[in-house]
């Protein structure tokens, strides 16, 4: 019965300690040109946030362009594949790209999105469990992928990566 049970609590510490519980795929490697495919936007669902993303606390910033648009645009993306509907490690990963949006709004776009209102994209970029961030330069080519949950730290090291050089020196 004893060992029974710490078995049970032990599965139950190793899916908290997984992030939401899911096992996480390949996803595009570094250097991969990044699928180019139309989105949800927040014009396309009438300026309803409830039916663009999970999220509680949703930041318009990141729901304004469709990928293939944003990828035209020439600009580096930060890409975030997170449902915070069903995970808490999205949710807070979600709140550290918020407070860089803030910061990096002119250098780079950030979009967000949910398995539930894109799963196409999911599919596109060989996203199986989130959270998973994408670091995508100008040119369209992933620079960095990362699955599960990162530090503010670590994104903004990401966001560095693919900023052009007149712009890095500008956001520091």
């Amino acid at each position: 019965m004893r060992n029974s049970c710490l078995r049970l609590l032990a599965v139950g510490l190793l899916i908290l300690i997984s992030g939401c519980g899911q096992e996480y795929s390949s996803g595009l490697q570094k250097g991969s040109l990044a699928p180019r495919l139309p989105t949800k936007t927040l014009a396309d669902v009438g300026g309803d946030m409830s039916r663009i993303t999970t999220y509680r606390q949703p930041d318009p910033r990141m729901y304004q362009y469709s990928l293939d648009n944003a990828l035209a645009l020439g600009k580096p993306i930060v890409l975030e594949f997170a449902t915070p509907g069903h995970c808490t490690v999205c949710d807070e990963q979600l709140q550290a790209i918020k407070a860089l949006l803030g910061k990096y709004q002119n250098q780079v776009l950030f979009l967000h999105m949910d398995q539930y209102q894109n799963p196409q994209a999911f599919k596109a970029y060989k996203v199986m469990g989130d959270p998973w961030t994408f670091f995508i330069d100008e040119k369209g080519i992933v620079r960095q992928s990362r699955p599960g949950r990162m530090l503010y730290e670590e994104m903004e090291l990401g966001i560095k990566s693919i900023l052009v050089p007149e712009t890095a020196n500008r956001a520091s």
